[in-house]
Order: C-alpha cells, then structure tokens, then sequence
C-alpha cells in the first residue's frame, strides 16, 4: 500500500512554519493516541502515520530532502541519506512526546536537565520578637547551621585536581531508556542514581556530597508592623545544593511577644486603664503610655463608667509596607475603693446620706424595677 503524502497526513500545506507543524500534530496525535483508543487498530496504525510525517517533515533536512524527493528520500536503506526512520526513531519519538504530550500524560515537564547538581532544601527559622520591635522595626542577627557548598572541592563532590565524569550507562543523561515496540520507558539510570555523573574520587572534606555543615550569621531586616506568623525569605540562604547545585531559601517566621500593657488587632493597639472612682466622677486627666515611647494625657469627662473607649487617632501599629497606621483604644476600668481609712469610711457614709436617684440613676432605676417586680408577684 502506497504512503500516503505527509503533509496531507497531516493536514497542513507546504508552506507550513514549524509551529503550525506542531499544533497540526499535538492535535491529531491526541486524537488517535492508543491510551485513548485502545483496541483500535486504525487509530494506532494512524497514530504511527501521524508520528513518522511529523519525524520527518519537523526536521529542516529532512524535509528538504522530502519536498525534492517524496517518499524515496528514506528508502536508500534504515540508515540513509534521510535519516530514515531505523533504530533511534521510537527514541526521537519519546523526546517529541516529552515535548508535546507531558501535559497529556499527567504534567507538563521542563526541559531535559542533568540532575547530578540538585537544588539545596529549603530552611526554616523561628524568631521571637517584641511589639516595641515588630512597631519600630529592627536588624536582627540570626545564627543558621545549614550545609554550604564544600569549599575543598568548590562543591563538586570529587577530590580537589579532579572532576566528575559523565555516567558511561545513561550518557550523563541520568536517565536510561528501554524500548517496548513502537514506545520507549525511561527509569532512572542505577549506576548514577540520576545525577549524570560518578564521582570516581570523592572529595575527603565532604564525602563527595559537596557541601558541610556550617552554622552561618545572617543579618534580617524586619519592616516596621510586622505581625505574629508574618514570613520573611532570603533568596539562596537555604541549604546549599548538591555537587554544586542552587542553594535552597530561608524561611524566617516571625513571633510576637505578648505585652504587659498593650494587645493588639491589626493594626489597632488596646490598652485597659483603671481609673479612681473620684476621677471617674468628677473627671480629669490621666497619662498613658504609647508604642513610640512617648507619654499622652486623655480627657476623662466626669461621670466616666467603666467599659468607655477613648481613641487616639494615628498611635497603632503601622501598616506593613504603608505609610498609613492603626489607631489606640484607652479602655478605663473604674476602680473600687479598698483598705479604706476610719475618715474615708466617714466622709463616703456621709456622700450615701447625700445621695439620691439621679446620682446613681441606673442602680435607683433598677431597684426601682426590682421592688415593681416583687409587688407584681404578690397581688
């Protein structure tokens, strides 16, 4: 049976740019793949069709020598003038699924790398602080033990004067291919455990793993209104790579101390203050401390429950990474008279004498409602 034109295989003209190539053949090759027509010998004999028209045409030599000489350009013997399509065609075909189906198969996957230097772990590092400090910011030295790269062998792994070298089973690849009919398996290389290289003569200093454990100072800034689990990275502080490879990242998390007067919501500050009974009731001033370390007078007007909030605009916590800030709330706690003295006995015994409804409004009007509440029950 005569082959078919492989451009009409692949419905494309031929003028065709390598793009319109591709879309052409990631969409008819997911339409006729075997995973999604198994049994159908049709669509995996068109699939095969589909696989060889596009090895052929997305290749610029190949294709030229296709648009000069059709279909006889390959037929000078498996290993011809063409390239052909002999032993390494099913592994040019895995490297074209790697490219084009990854997301087909169950994730995307980046380009082919050498995997013998690998990325170092990620680090994390838990630091207490006060609220005067998350309120003012602050430069804080910190020690990390972490690995860092080996510096008798500069993080190679093998003795300083040598070099790793490729791995002779996977060709460095850290990958090994095993073909089963017109597909290929990848596993992982066993001699080299997927890095691409064997270290022959590992460095003494560090066992060949390149790097060693170190304890490191590092400076943190922290911003002015940091709050409790806020998370600082420093790119690259991590520990260091293998053979060589990036270093990972630290992670720092913040904790904030509690305070002895203040607590804080967002970026809003409260503070509980107690007040005399006089100064609640005839009213005055009292002095309350803030974050920035400075001292303010509040106006407490007579007659001041407890419970009552004063605002001081501007006095929270500054908004991370803002120029804006949160407010202070002044909660006044009136505070009852204790260990009184025989006079200050007298003089409030003498005050209760004096008193009537409308100094204590809320306690008459409740004893009031109390005794209706008794009389109600008895008649």
């Amino acid at each position: 049976m005569a082959k078919r034109d492989y451009y009409e295989v692949l419905g494309v003209s031929r003028g065709a740019g390598e793009q319109e190539l591709k879309s052409a053949f990631r969409r008819l090759a997911k339409e006729c793949h075997p995973d999604r027509n198994s049994g159908d010998k049709d669509a995996e004999h068109r699939f095969k069709e589909i696989a060889e028209a596009y090895e052929a045409l997305k290749d610029p030599q190949k294709r030229a020598a296709y648009d000069q000489f059709g279909h006889a350009a390959f037929d000078g013997g498996r290993g011809g003038a063409g390239g052909g399509f002999g032993p390494d065609f099913a592994a040019s075909m895995s490297d074209i699924f790697d490219d084009l189906f990854g997301e087909f198969m169950g994730g995307r996957r980046g380009p082919r790398q050498r995997s013998g230097r690998e990325r170092g772990a990620d680090l994390r590092y838990n630091l207490e602080i006060s609220l005067g400090e998350a309120y003012l910011g602050k430069s804080a030295q910190i020690r990390v033990p972490s690995s860092v790269s080996c510096e008798k062998c500069a993080g190679s792994g093998a003795k300083p004067g040598t070099k790793p070298t490729s791995c002779p089973t996977c060709g460095g690849l850290g990958k090994v291919r095993a073909s089963q009919g017109f597909f290929t398996i990848e596993r992982t290389c066993p001699s080299c455990h997927g890095r691409g290289e064997i270290i022959e003569d590992p460095c003494p200093h560090c066992s060949g793993s390149g790097r060693v454990v170190r304890e490191r100072t590092l400076s943190v800034n922290i911003p002015p209104g940091v709050e409790d689990g806020t998370r600082i990275r420093l790119a690259g502080e991590g520990e260091a790579g293998l053979r060589g490879g990036p270093a990972g990242d630290l992670y720092i998390f913040l904790t904030l101390k509690p305070h002895e007067l203040f607590q804080r919501d967002g970026a809003d500050v409260f503070c509980m203050a107690p007040i005399s009974m006089i100064t609640a009731a005839l009213g005055g001033q009292i002095e309350v401390p803030t974050l920035d370390g400075s001292v303010t007078r509040v106006k407490v007007p007579e007659g001041t429950e407890t419970g009552k909030q004063f605002r001081l605009k501007g006095k929270g916590m500054p908004v991370l990474r803002s120029k804006a800030s949160g407010d202070m709330y002044i909660q006044v706690q009136v505070e009852t008279p204790k260990n009184l003295t025989r006079r200050q006995r007298e003089l409030l015994e003498e005050f209760e004498r004096e008193s009537h409804n409308d100094t204590s409004p809320e306690s008459a009007g409740f004893f009031s409602k109390v005794k209706e509440f008794f009389e109600g029950r008895g008649s």
